[in-house]
């Protein structure tokens, strides 16, 4: 079972986040391992497995990074780990940011800093308008030409937390 139809809730990147811990809290109780203590053994272990699939499931869906991930995956876009390919003209265009990036690293400025991550964070706002419209869609309605746009945000996204991590890595070394 996906978790989307485990808590029933469409499968579409946007979810309605309130019925989502509703239904989490209400499986929560559910299928608490405590309350089947008294049951066979085969209930006990049905139990565990769908406790833990609810809390599996609502630590997915309620993050969008990875509710997106899942999203992909359980509609078969994505291929294995490593076999995604960014889009050249993304990596082309965030040369200049990585560059900027190098020469902080060598020569620490506060203002180029600043500038950067205000660059990075036009860039990561850019990236997430490209998906709004899409987010509203049932997986089932969503075109080939979609699932591509969605794919390649979820690659650049993840190309973006790397850069973000090692932005953030340069401020303390340096102004220490």
């Amino acid at each position: 079972m996906d978790y989307f139809s485990f808590f029933n809730i469409p499968c579409k990147l946007a979810i309605d986040r309130a019925k989502l811990k509703q239904q989490f809290y209400t499986n929560s109780k559910k299928y608490h391992p405590d309350f089947f203590t008294l049951e066979s053994k085969e209930r006990q272990l049905n139990a565990l497995e769908k406790s833990s699939l609810n809390n599996e499931a609502y630590k997915t869906l309620i993050d969008f990074d990875k509710r997106l991930k899942y999203f992909l995956e359980l509609n078969e876009q994505l291929a294995a780990e490593g076999e995604n390919q960014i889009p050249q003209d993304f990596l082309m265009d965030m040369m200049d940011l990585n560059e900027k990036l190098m020469e902080l690293e060598f020569d620490f400025q506060q203002t180029d800093y600043e500038q950067i991550k205000v660059d990075f964070e036009i860039t990561k706002d850019q990236l997430r308008e490209d998906i709004k419209d899409l987010e509203m869609k049932l997986a089932e309605d969503l075109k080939e030409d979609e699932w591509i746009v969605l794919k390649n945000y979820y690659l650049k996204n993840q190309y973006l937390k790397r850069f973000a991590e090692n932005l953030e890595k340069i401020l303390p070394v340096q102004s220490s």
